[in-house]
């Protein structure tokens, strides 16, 4: 916009509507340019008309019931005697049927790079004390405690109120709290560096879809160990990815550069073909985190430290920032079909039964709807009720697509369920397969890559060995070759989509690639079944 001063009434009205359609754009954020022409040419404006163009700005925001931040202020070089600015404004609404925008990011990065010590001082609020005080709370198990390896998943949460000011521990109890002070959550996906915890990694980017990922590096290390393999795990699945260069405060500013450059040349190798840049201010930050939505090629790399704090404000104003990836009509598109939840965990809680946890990939799940969930080992679907639903541990009545969240089952018999598994909505006649093809590259293989081979394949939250049955065309296949090949799973059948992405590994092997083509199981013989009550058996 140029200027906003003193507006009449109708070109008010009209202003506002077209914040209104904006916001919806956005999914409740917008970012508005004052003193730009529509052309894209910086004009500027003198003090007096920037200030009335900032309050008619505000006027029009609490009308649509929105807040605005300014973030940044560069003045331009205009003929003119008066200095002359122009300024980039935030405006952030709530979207009404949701509690708050959410975005999902996985953190990866080599075992000791300091993922889990960056994540305590973010969602905590409290610097480290460079023994790794910071990361105690985001550890699940004993022996990550006492290993300091993060071995498991783990979630952890941090808000921006819509103002952009950081909501955390720090001032709030619990994550309720945040929940509820927050207009945009960022949920941060900790995984494991260590390379024997590999396989739990990879499939925490595959199930959970995050939106980003940030991949650290350690200053002192540089690129070393899983470093390379949590890049181009990140580029195979086609997570767009930023990366923060941590434990700046250990070394000196020439070991911080060399880090640095030695990221740039992996980053322009023609297999990455991404365009670095450095973020050393608040103006940087703004601009990495609009340039980066817009075009995936570009990284941006932050250096900062989690024991002095030094540059962790950048990181912040990058992530308050940072728009989500889809627009609101694509998620409509989403919720518009049926209903359909990934088996990610499952847990039992003490006086409520069985809980799954896991992403809505398309439709709405509300409470006590019912749903059937499979494919057992036998290939049927069973039918169960949810009973009710926590988003970021708080109560939720409606799931919609994208969400991640858990379902309490009730009474539901736990043994009956695991990993990999789906809920569907019953009409929805899921498809469920043994055999499938994939057309696949492979990335690295010791010798030659033939039928009957046996490797663990990954395709969103399934995981499972299988076996190569028919190279299409080929005998065999050497690294870096293409081919579409049959595989078939040993165990179980599993829920497949044509054209999901697919990764597989056994031991230093791997490839990626996409499913084909499924041979279907019939539904006649996978009907749907009722889970035994206690006391009946079945032979």
């Amino acid at each position: 916009q140029l200027k906003l001063v003193n507006p009449s009434q109708y070109r008010f009205e009209h202003l506002v509507t077209q914040m209104k359609w904006r916001l919806q754009e956005g999914r409740g954020e917008a970012v508005y340019q004052i003193g730009v022409e529509d052309n894209g040419l910086l004009v500027g404006l003198s003090e007096e008309e920037m200030r009335a163009s900032l309050k008619t700005l505000r006027r029009m925001a609490e009308k649509v019931g929105a807040d605005i931040t300014v973030l940044r202020e560069r003045e331009v070089d205009y003929d003119s005697d008066v200095p002359r600015k122009i300024t980039e404004v935030l405006v952030r609404k709530v979207p009404d049927n949701q509690q708050f925008l959410d975005l999902r990011v996985a953190v990866l990065g080599n075992v000791d790079s300091g993922k889990s010590t960056l994540l305590g001082v973010l969602t905590q609020g409290e610097l480290d004390n460079g023994r790794g005080r910071a990361r105690l709370n985001l550890f699940r198990h004993l022996h990550e405690i006492q290993s300091g390896r993060t071995s498991s998943i783990s979630f952890e949460i941090l808000g921006f109120n819509s103002k952009g000011e950081v909501v955390n521990y720090s001032d709030s109890r619990t994550a309720e709290e945040i929940c509820e002070s927050s207009s945009k959550m960022i949920t941060f996906i900790d995984l494991a560096g260590h390379h024997k915890y590999l396989k739990t990694t990879i499939f925490g980017l595959t199930s959970y879809c995050p939106d980003f990922a940030m991949l650290v590096v350690s200053a002192n290390t540089g690129i070393a160990g899983t470093t390379r393999e949590h890049l181009g795990l990140a580029m195979a699945l086609k997570v767009p990815f930023f990366i923060v260069i941590s434990k700046v405060d250990l070394c000196s500013k020439a070991t911080v550069e060399r880090t640095v450059k030695q990221l740039e040349r992996i980053l322009k190798q023609p297999g990455c073909n991404k365009l670095p840049l450095l973020v050393n201010s608040d103006d940087d930050a703004v601009t990495a985190a609009q340039q980066f939505a817009q075009s995936p090629n570009i990284t941006p790399i932050f250096t900062l430290s989690s024991v002095s704090g030094e540059n962790l404000d950048l990181l912040k104003v990058f992530l308050n920032i940072l728009p989500p990836l889809t627009n609101s009509k694509e998620q409509e598109e989403l919720m518009q079909q049926l209903t359909e939840f990934q088996v990610d965990e499952i847990y039992t809680v003490p006086e409520v039964g069985t809980v799954v946890g896991g992403t809505l990939s398309s439709g709405i799940c509300r409470e006590g709807e019912n749903l059937v969930v499979g494919p057992t080992d036998d290939g049927k679907f069973l039918r169960l009720k949810v009973c009710s639903i926590q988003r970021n541990r708080s109560a939720c009545r409606v799931l919609r697509a994208g969400q991640a969240a858990t379902l309490a089952l009730g009474p539901f018999d736990r043994s009956l369920l695991r990993k990999g598994m789906v809920m569907v909505s019953p009409e929805m006649n899921p498809t469920i397969c043994a055999v499938f093809e994939a057309e696949i590259v492979l990335l690295f293989h010791a010798t030659t890559f033939r039928k009957g081979f046996q490797v663990t394949v990954h395709v969103g939250n399934v995981r499972q060995t299988a076996i190569v049955e028919k190279i299409h065309g080929k005998d065999k296949l050497r690294t870096g070759e293409k081919a579409v090949v049959r595989f078939r799973f040993i165990k179980h059948p599993e829920y497949l989509k044509i054209g999901a992405k697919l990764l597989f590994r056994e031991g230093v092997t791997k490839g990626i690639g996409h499913v084909t083509d499924l041979q279907a199981i019939t539904t006649k013989e996978n009907g749907l079944e009722e889970p035994l009550g206690p006391g009946q058996l079945s032979f």
